[in-house]
């Protein structure tokens, strides 16, 4: 059965409030596809009912703050919509995040109960705290970074509700879509995208069963519409796993090649790129149009250029109300009401939104982590010995600049082993380019890193020439 409707979405003020009336709308109509030896589904009647089953237990438990180790099942999404009906703060974190940052960050944020992987949560156990005394409604998120920039954001149901009514406001789904849901929960833009724009506009939402399926979810669900990080949206491309169902792609969470986008459309997708932060909720911008990377402000946004093209945001319905204790931290960005990103952009004649680069210290890889430069590069130069080295990127992954070879290159990639070892895939360096001139500095002394990595771009486009 197709369920059709011309009406604008509703804007639903909370996770009780979108639960209650849709299932009281359209009991039978399927919430979720999920794997359960086959494809199964669950109606929003029975949804909610287990939501409620479960939040009735949640309530007569004495912990107030819930840290969740996220994971795209059932019984994740169950636990997140009950624990925020019992009136839980909740945490949401990364199960496969190393055991020293999350012990840093359940502490922080005053988890004093774990849910999900039990052996993380065993683990843990001993970093749980005493609780917080205010956590009604609050949802927790940390930002993407290094482990001393990474800062617990919080935002709310009705943030994030809002923020699902926002985006689907420019790019609304089908109530007979099929939304497939590759993300983690953990970062706003999997549970605003990947879960709540599905749910909001009634779309049916399919779980996705982990890295190990992404070459056979798509058959196995067959969905028309999937929010995609860039990486992921390429490796689907390069072994073509887009299944003929779908109508629509949503990337965002980092920098993608326009080249990757333009691909898509040629393939008679519609895909739309979003641009958005953990501290507006998810996105405040989205292309509709031709141009992937022209983007339209959302409806509930205000975006405005500092002097210097610091993309200056207000939003009073889905910003945050800050970093976890963090009140200082907040105050540097989040003034009178209006977010300094740290992100540069422009607007052309039309009115539309180009992000063209960041004024903040920190580069923003496809998968959607960011590397913190200050930290990354002094480690690299205490090993080798230098300050005049710079990290940029090159065709969208990290390279070392330096330059003068102080040493053949194979040495210098000895010297700098023990410290890529701990370091994710994404973040590792690609290779060692050597520029023959001193690194261009500010009058301060500060490197220039958006100057070398224009020159980089050249070299490259040189080189791909011959």
């Amino acid at each position: 059965m197709l369920y059709f409707s011309q009406e604008r979405m509703e804007r639903y003020q909370s996770f009780a409030d979108m639960l209650q009336k849709i299932s009281n709308e359209v009991p039978e109509k399927p919430v979720f596809f999920y794997e359960d030896a086959g494809r199964r589904t669950i109606s929003w009647a029975d949804f909610y009912a287990t939501v409620q089953e479960r939040c009735a237990l949640l309530e007569k438990d004495s912990f107030t703050c819930l840290g969740i180790f996220t994971e795209t099942t059932l019984a994740c999404m169950v636990e997140v919509f009950a624990a925020n009906l019992a009136g839980k703060q909740i945490v949401l974190l990364d199960p496969v995040a190393p055991a020293v940052l999350l012990a840093k960050q359940i502490t922080a944020t005053d988890v004093d109960c774990l849910w999900g992987n039990s052996f993380r949560a065993a683990e843990l156990s001993r970093t749980v705290t005493k609780g917080c005394t205010d956590g009604r409604g609050k949802i927790l998120f940390f930002t993407s970074g290094t482990t001393c920039a990474a800062k617990a954001v919080v935002l709310t149901d009705t943030s994030l509700m809002q923020s699902a009514w926002n985006g689907s406001d420019l790019l609304p789904l089908r109530k007979e879509d099929v939304l497939l849901d590759l993300l983690p929960l953990h970062h706003v833009f999997g549970f605003v995208c990947g879960l709540l724009w599905g749910m909001t506009n009634q779309a049916v939402v399919a779980l996705g069963r982990g890295p190990r399926h992404y070459l056979d979810d798509c058959t196995f669900y067959q969905p028309t519409a999937i929010p995609l990080v860039p990486m992921l949206l390429g490796f689907l491309v390069q072994h073509n796993l887009l299944n003929p169902q779908i109508r629509v792609v949503l990337v965002g969470a980092g920098d993608c090649s326009h080249q990757l986008l333009l691909s898509i459309k040629e393939k008679g997708i519609q895909v739309s790129f979003g641009y958005g932060l953990t501290e507006t909720s998810s996105g405040v911008a989205l292309s509709i149009d031709n141009d992937p990377a022209a983007m339209t402000v959302c409806h509930d946004d205000t975006i405005t250029l500092a002097e210097d093209g610091e993309i200056l945001i207000q939003t009073p319905t889905c910003m945050m109300q800050g970093y976890y204790k963090q009140k200082k931290d907040t105050d540097a960005v989040l003034i009178n009401g209006v977010l300094h990103t740290g992100d540069l952009g422009r607007f052309d004649e039309n009115g539309k939104l180009y992000v063209i680069g960041r004024k903040k210290e920190i580069l923003v890889l496809p998968d959607g982590t960011k590397i913190f430069l200050p930290e990354y590069e002094k480690k690299i130069k205490d090993v080798l010995r230098t300050d005049e080295l710079a990290v940029v990127l090159q065709r969208h992954v990290p390279v070392l600049v330096l330059n003068e070879m102080q040493e053949e290159e194979e040495k210098l990639r000895q010297k700098l082993a023990p410290f890529m070892k701990n370091q994710p895939r994404s973040h590792q360096l690609s290779s060692i380019i050597l520029l023959h001139h001193f690194l261009p500095r500010t009058a301060s002394g500060k490197i220039k890193h958006w100057e070398i990595q224009k020159e980089i771009e050249e070299l490259w486009s040189k080189e791909k020439k011959f």
